[in-house]
């Protein structure tokens, strides 16, 4: 049986995915906020699927200590369990701000669960990858077009723009994606970007302000349900040969912005390696 790894799979597109790939046979390990969403999530799973392989473990991804204790409970898990290897990671934890906030490392936190959370649990869980030649996906955006990655500022600290801010997030989720294929597609391992539209989830209405709580409020009416952009998770976990495409909505490749290049990717790497305190290594031993 393959296993899977999600976060942010308590709620919206990521427990929706749940419950797909559950009934598809995946064994499931999901990652949520709080141990009470959890629970939460593991019940409502197993209510309509007796025969469902899902396993929930807690932990603040937006902190980096946080991943590492995550990392370490699902390694051993996964070492006892299902012979050290792990099928796909899929990192769909995220968050929206409506002011500047940060970490207990002084990173912006949308840049800091959005992105570098999936970055350094994707270390952490590599050497389980590589051993199943797995796949890792992340949730994107169509918003990450028409921005660029701001070097000079990348926490955004000077003229903060919570828009901005998430744009910026979902364009470095690509290219990470981007990078991660740079380095190891030769050697079995493949990265991919879920474009899930808009969609009537309540990742606008956590921890935001009035406007944007508002706004959102009535935005995600016209969205799609989360079962929608939670199909192509699926889709990119269930064919047997790895899809060779990079950025995909509704099960289908789609066109991705200018600014994902390898130069950008790698630039970006060696940035988030120094901010996480950690170095990606062909074959490494963790």
């Amino acid at each position: 049986m393959k296993t899977i790894v999600i976060t942010g799979a308590t709620s919206g597109i990521g427990l929706e995915t749940v419950r797909i790939l559950t009934r598809q046979g995946f064994n499931i390990l999901g990652i949520g906020h709080s141990n009470e969403n959890c629970d939460k999530a593991e019940k409502d799973i197993l209510s309509v699927n007796r025969n469902a392989k899902v396993t929930y473990f807690w932990g603040d991804l937006m902190q980096q200590r946080e991943v590492l204790r995550v990392a370490d409970e699902i390694s051993a898990y996964l070492n006892k369990n299902c012979h050290g290897e792990l099928y796909a990671l899929i990192n769909n934890a995220g968050c929206v701000r409506s002011w500047y906030m940060t970490t207990e490392e002084g990173y912006e936190q949308q840049f800091a669960l959005n992105y570098l959370a999936g970055f350094m649990l994707t270390h952490e869980l590599f050497p389980l990858l590589q051993k199943a030649k797995g796949r890792v996906i992340m949730t994107g955006s169509e918003s990450h077009k028409g921005i660029k990655v701001h070097w000079d500022d990348v926490m955004l600290r000077r003229g903060y723009n919570p828009l901005t801010a998430y744009k910026q997030s979902k364009l470095c989720d690509i290219l990470f994606a981007k990078g991660l294929n740079d380095r190891y597609a030769a050697s079995g391992i493949h990265a991919y970007i879920v474009d899930p539209g808009l969609v009537n989830t309540d990742i606008g209405n956590k921890k935001t302000g009035i406007l944007v709580n508002f706004v959102w409020a009535l935005r995600k009416r016209h969205g799609v349900s989360p079962t929608v952009p939670a199909k192509t998770f699926a889709f990119l976990c269930e064919q047997k040969d790895a899809p060779q495409g990079l950025y995909y909505c509704r099960c289908k490749e789609n066109a991705y912005s200018k600014q994902v290049t390898s130069e950008n990717a790698n630039r970006l790497f060696a940035l988030s390696e120094q901010l996480c305190g950690i170095h990606y290594e062909v074959g490494y031993a963790r």
